[in-house]
């Protein structure tokens, strides 16, 4: 992504050992970069949404468990030190797997040295992998961009080259990700050629990021979008404004259920009614093959009321402001996530191509899960 003329991942390590990530809590009216000098920095990074998105916050806990045997105590045995480091990164945000895979990836790493390794060779090789992990990323989310834009193209066609509307909800964008994004994606690539496309902008209570973070990225990339209120998106379905909905995903199971920001389940909802098509977009690394009911078994995670209390803004003073909402006595519940059920997706974009959202269209595409697929059936 391209800011201010300059080429920004949203995570990257310099020659000199310096992690460095762009806060995106006070986007969109500040572009800042931050460094990240402790597992713990990067601890609280992911749980206070400096970085959020299913792709960063894996390529983030990478990071962190470089950044872990960086610095891990000489007083400390040192597989017990990364376990812990570990254990600790995995418990900063339940939902997303692309947390546990990323940790999980790093510590079968580590044990590939053997008991024997030098510290550092597990922190050269720690750091490396957590580069992979984050080259990867980004890679698939170009390809998913290939992969999807076939979408937009052909319901451009149909049109006659009028414009294409795609709704989204909260933001799967090169935010979320390394670079390019998932859901945002397919949006890039068929608007870079040529394709007529305005995005309809859901502003994603409580933390906004549709209105802050997605809005900001299509602006800088020039694309025509709107940000609506929330519940906006079914009566823009009712009366054919939306041709088609994709969001992100933050966890899907082998048999399609996918967990994303709260309010995508009612999108999905109003899509089916209206006979709008619902894509979810999302790289491998986002699959759980051995959850098949993501209703009853993805865990959700709940935030702090006051996400939804409050509000975060620009002030007249010039200066970002959080303002109460609600009477100072009303308590607030935030699930973060909500779970849509296989039956109201169309489709599955991910960087392998597009499948049903069954364990069936997924299995042809990642075929080598089927043996883990098996072992995660109940008995």
């Amino acid at each position: 992504m391209l800011v201010d003329g300059k080429h920004y991942r949203t995570i990257w390590a310099d020659e000199e050992k310096r992690l460095f990530v762009i806060d995106q809590t006070v986007l969109p009216h500040e572009f800042r970069v931050v460094q990240l000098h402790t597992v713990a920095d990067v601890c609280h990074a992911i749980s206070a949404m400096v970085v959020r998105g299913a792709g960063l916050i894996g390529a983030t806990a990478g990071y962190g468990m470089w950044l872990a045997a960086e610095q891990a105590p000489q007083n400390r045995v040192f597989g017990d030190w990364m376990k812990e480091c570990a254990a600790a990164l995995v418990a900063t945000r339940p939902t997303a797997s692309n947390l546990a895979w990323a940790v999980e990836r790093q510590m079968r790493v580590l044990a590939s040295l053997g008991p024997d390794a030098s510290r550092e060779a597990a922190q050269a090789l720690l750091k490396a992998e957590a580069g992979r992990i984050a080259d990867e990323d980004a890679q698939a989310c170009r390809a998913i961009g290939e992969h999807g834009k076939a979408l937009l193209t052909e319901i451009s066609r149909k049109k006659g080259g009028k414009t294409v509307h795609v709704l989204t909800h909260c933001n799967a964008g090169w935010l979320a990700f390394v670079d390019y994004g998932s859901a945002l994606s397919p949006i890039y690539a068929a608007f870079d050629s040529g394709v007529d496309v305005h995005v309809w902008v859901d502003e994603t209570r409580p933390r906004n990021q549709g209105a802050s973070l997605t809005a900001w990225e299509l602006g800088r990339h020039g694309l025509d979008h709107h940000i609506i209120v929330d519940n906006a998106g079914g009566h823009l379905m009712q009366h054919g404004m939306v041709d088609l909905v994709i969001t992100g995903a933050d966890r899907v199971t082998r048999c399609g259920d996918a967990a994303n920001k709260i309010g995508t389940y009612l999108k999905a909802l109003a899509a089916a009614d209206n006979g709008v098509p619902f894509y979810v977009a999302l790289p491998s690394s986002t699959f759980d093959f051995s959850l098949c009911d993501g209703v009853r078994d993805i865990p959700i995670e709940e935030r702090n009321g006051e996400e939804v209390r409050r509000i975060q803004g620009l002030g007249g003073n010039g200066r970002l402001e959080s303002v109460l909402l609600c009477p100072e006595s009303s308590p607030a519940g935030n699930w973060a996530f909500d779970v849509t059920p296989a039956r109201l997706i169309t489709g599955l974009i991910t960087e392998r191509g597009i499948c049903s959202a069954s364990e069936k269209g997924i299995l042809g595409l990642y075929p080598e899960h089927a043996s883990s697929c098996e072992e995660g059936k109940p008995a």
